[in-house]
């Protein structure tokens, strides 16, 4: 590995996008998967900065704590910031209301519809600026795992994603558990059994410590 301690960014939690100021859309994400992979990269001697959502964890001591709220206040903080590697581990909310209310919306009788707009594609963005850094991506789907997870890593320019089924009852959101798929840039895929999330992340840092210590070429 370099004699320089890389520099981990890593993004933890759900977004909110508020409709007025009491309610908002959001998802089930709690940060554990990526406060894991901030206190395993502290760990091995990196300097760690993450980026959470609202979640109810308590920060890794020895890492510096970016708090956000909603995707756009979490794309400027890590678009701001300059990192080797980047682990976006935060479950951004895609859409939002296209106009936040200044006062609650009185309940009626009558359904109602919100426009949504689309927020930005922080990924998509870093891959587009990559330069030197390490990116991988998380995606969290349905259905057809290893076809999605390959499209988002060639379509995201990434080095590595990790792509799990959130509809697995013993897995995934919430839950200390995880089953995953990890697929590499040059297309290797490695199926992992149900591990506790710490243990995911010590691998997930294993490889991103071993792709920074050997550039491609």
């Amino acid at each position: 590995m370099s004699k320089l301690k890389p520099v981990f960014l890593i993004t933890a939690g759900p977004t909110r996008e508020y409709l007025d100021p009491v309610r908002f859309f959001s998802n089930p994400s709690t940060g554990k998967m990526g406060y894991a992979l901030a206190r395993t990269a502290r760990d091995r001697g990196a300097k760690v900065i993450l980026v959470s959502g609202p979640v109810a964890l308590r920060a890794p001591g020895g890492v510096r704590l970016v708090r956000v709220e909603s995707a756009n206040e979490m794309r400027r903080e890590v678009m701001r910031r300059r990192a080797d590697v980047v682990i976006m581990a935060a479950a951004v909310a895609d859409y939002r209301p296209e106009k936040r209310l200044s006062r609650k919306m009185k309940k009626g009788s009558r359904q109602i519809n919100v426009p949504m707009a689309r927020t930005g594609d922080i990924l998509a963005e870093l891959g587009r600026k990559k330069g030197n850094r390490i990116l991988v991506g998380f995606a969290a789907e349905t259905g057809a795992l290893v076809r999605e997870a390959r499209r988002k890593l060639r379509e995201k320019d990434l080095d590595m994603i990790v792509a799990n089924d959130v509809f697995r009852p013993d897995a995934g959101f919430a839950s200390d558990y995880n089953r995953a798929v990890i697929i590499d840039r040059d297309g290797n895929v490695t199926r992992l059994a149900r591990m506790r999330k710490d243990a995911l992340a010590r691998i997930i840092i294993r490889r991103c410590l071993d792709l920074y210590s050997s550039p491609a070429s």
